[in-house]
């Protein structure tokens, strides 16, 4: 098989999962308002399956993406057009903080105007408490300027445990945040940030600025005492969009197919692929959960967060009343994740070829 033959069976494996789990980025809950019928999941599932025709779907599916995956493996292409795109990646290394400030800070900004607890399920009254308004925006707006970013982080990270343990667990829904959060807290606030440019200023011998300033010292040495976690974030990030995916595709549809079936009927996506809806239900927790467990393995790690990308794409396209912003942190992670690879403790590191040289740093110093 040559390699453009090769490539070419690669783009149809993807446009085909991309095609059958359309609505898999979609946060069910955030589109939907009922719960549906009450549905057994062993049930339903193979019900389901034991359609011929969804079965022969599903399984012909399935095999054709594990021949292709087990074949290219084997062959191990090595294809210009990759090669040059994973150099280029890892000189946009030291921008991933600024990826990830503006993947979490915009949608903290919009949780404070709005009024919702990180997940536009989990709403409060701005209003009625103007404490938690000024603590999202705030966070928001220190996240997204990289001002005191660990330290805004760290509170967010609190804020998010306090939310999850002492509101409503509910908000587990939106735990794309914790990876993020840990992320600048190790990272710091790179570059370009109000972190750089005041510790460039206040570590200026004769400065006016570093006379009364001595929170710059504080940031010296956290990045010093980081330094030697920054080569995990890759793994922190992977591992954290992998774990979020899975609970979609297993908590969200193959848990609740009757939820999962009201998103189907309502945005009639059986017109889009003319299957069962049932197989549409399957077919996308499925899917979500492959696409989890490969990122938390590390395997075919950029390729996996390129899928992500276009799913979530998709979905604002075909789910028109799919909140938006609610979606922005994982539209920042899957970025973060194509740009750096799968960093250590993966798949890809142990079989392939990584996506950076072991004496370089993963992310450049902030």
């Amino acid at each position: 098989m040559s390699v453009r033959s090769r490539s070419v069976a690669v783009a149809a494996l993807a446009l085909f999962a991309t095609l059958v789990a359309r609505p898999v980025a979609a946060h069910v809950d955030y589109v939907t308002e009922d719960t549906g019928d009450p549905l057994d999941a062993v049930a339903f599932t193979v019900e389901v399956l034991s359609d011929p025709v969804n079965a022969a779907v599903f399984t012909g599916g399935g095999l054709a993406t594990v021949a292709g995956l087990a074949v290219y493996l084997w062959v191990r292409p090595t294809i210009t057009d990759v090669v040059v795109l994973r150099e280029k990646l890892v000189g946009y290394g030291d921008l991933v903080p600024w990826m990830l400030r503006l993947a979490i800070g915009l949608p903290l900004v919009g949780a404070g105007f709005q009024g919702y607890l990180f997940a536009p399920t989990l709403a409060f009254d701005p209003g009625a408490s103007p404490f938690l308004r000024v603590l999202f925006i705030g966070l928001g707006f220190f996240v997204l300027f990289g001002l005191a970013t660990r330290i805004a982080s760290a509170i967010g990270l609190l804020t998010y445990a306090w939310v999850l343990l002492a509101v409503d667990a509910t908000a587990v829904i939106a735990m794309e945040y914790v990876p993020v959060l840990i992320a600048l807290l190790i990272l710091g606030g790179g570059r370009p940030s109000a972190d750089d440019m005041l510790l460039a200023v206040a570590s200026t011998p004769g400065s006016y600025y570093g006379r009364i300033d001595p929170v710059h010292h504080l940031k010296s040495f956290l990045d010093a005492t980081t330094a030697p976690l920054r080569r995990y974030v890759p793994t922190v990030l992977r591992v954290g969009m992998g774990v979020t995916f899975v609970y979609l595709g297993l908590i969200e549809k193959l848990a609740d197919p009757g939820r999962a079936l009201l998103v189907v009927e309502k945005y009639d996506l059986t017109s889009v692929v003319p299957v069962d809806p049932g197989l549409w239900v399957v077919g996308a927790g499925v899917t979500e959960i492959a696409v989890g467990l490969a990122l938390i393995a590390g395997f075919f790690t950029r390729g996996a967060a390129a899928l992500s990308f276009v799913l979530f794409t998709t979905t604002l396209f075909g789910l028109p009343d799919d909140p938006v912003l609610a979606h922005v942190a994982l539209f920042g992670m899957a970025s973060a994740v194509f740009t750096l690879g799968s960093g250590p403790l993966s798949f890809d590191r142990l079989v392939g070829r990584p996506a950076l040289d072991d004496d370089e740093s993963v992310i450049a110093a902030d």
